[in-house]
């Protein structure tokens, strides 16, 4: 079975492709548009290190916001 450290990352894309204008995020893959523009020369630790991002990101997604008072 091959080590999963020496995998190459895969890309966080699912192709739905539509930035947020509020977040600066991307609606499929949750990331910034510096992060899909260099993901291709970018080394795997840098990747690894968007894909903990990421999961920061959907957590605090999820997470419930209080409500804002006028």
């Amino acid at each position: 079975m091959p080590d999963a450290a020496n995998l190459p990352v895969p890309s966080p894309c699912i192709n739905v492709c539509r930035m947020n204008a509020t977040s600066g995020l991307c609606e499929g893959c949750l990331r910034t548009l510096d992060e899909i523009a260099s993901w291709g020369v970018w080394g795997d630790e840098a990747k690894r290190a968007v894909w903990v991002l990421i999961e920061q990101r959907k957590t605090l997604a999820l997470t419930p916001q209080a409500p804002t008072t006028p």
